[in-house]
């Protein structure tokens, strides 16, 4: 049996270089831990190198990359590792138990604006939305697309996001 060869031609590269960032800030985003991100990340590329799929686009390119990402970042809490290790049951919203970062990753995170470590205290699917939307600046249609899901079902978990944002900052502002 022979084994395919990866792609590595210069479109391969530049594409590499194109969404890498993209990837690896929506797989941080969703993870909460920079080694999982890392490890979704260079998932997410190997996937892209071996499967070589053909595009419509630009616009089309882009969301496959997000779509890869969001479903192995969901992948990977459904791993036998993951579920044993971390004691997590399976159920339709197994991120809501997801451990928050350590000191250390705490220290090694890249942005520390402080709207943006209170998007990640969000549950995941209000993180997906949030992160999609102002972070990609995604229409709300778009990221219908990509999650599919019913664009009234984005607008309204991009809704209860911000009012959960909203609350929690109300709630800083006070105790300061």
């Amino acid at each position: 049996m022979q084994k395919k060869s990866l792609r590595t031609d210069d479109s391969c590269r530049e594409d590499i270089e194109r969404y890498s960032d993209m990837v690896y800030k929506l797989a941080f985003s969703l993870l909460k831990n920079e080694y999982d991100a890392e490890d979704v990340y260079q998932d997410v590329f190997y996937q892209y190198l071996h499967k070589n799929p053909v595009f419509q686009g630009e616009e089309h390119k882009k969301a496959w990359f997000l779509r890869v990402t969001i479903n192995r970042c969901r992948n990977f809490f459904h791993t036998a590792w993951m579920l044993k290790v971390m004691g997590i049951q399976k159920s339709g919203e197994v991120e809501e138990t997801m451990p928050s970062p350590s000191a250390e990753e705490e220290a090694l995170k890249k942005e520390p604006d402080k709207l943006i470590e209170l998007v990640k205290t969000l549950p995941q699917k209000y993180r997906v939305v949030i992160h999609l939307f102002y972070y990609e600046d995604l229409s709300i249609e778009e990221i219908s697309s990509i999650l599919k899901k019913k664009p009234s079902t984005v607008r309204t978990q991009l809704t209860r996001a911000r009012a959960l944002l909203k609350e929690v900052l109300k709630e800083d502002f006070y105790v300061s």
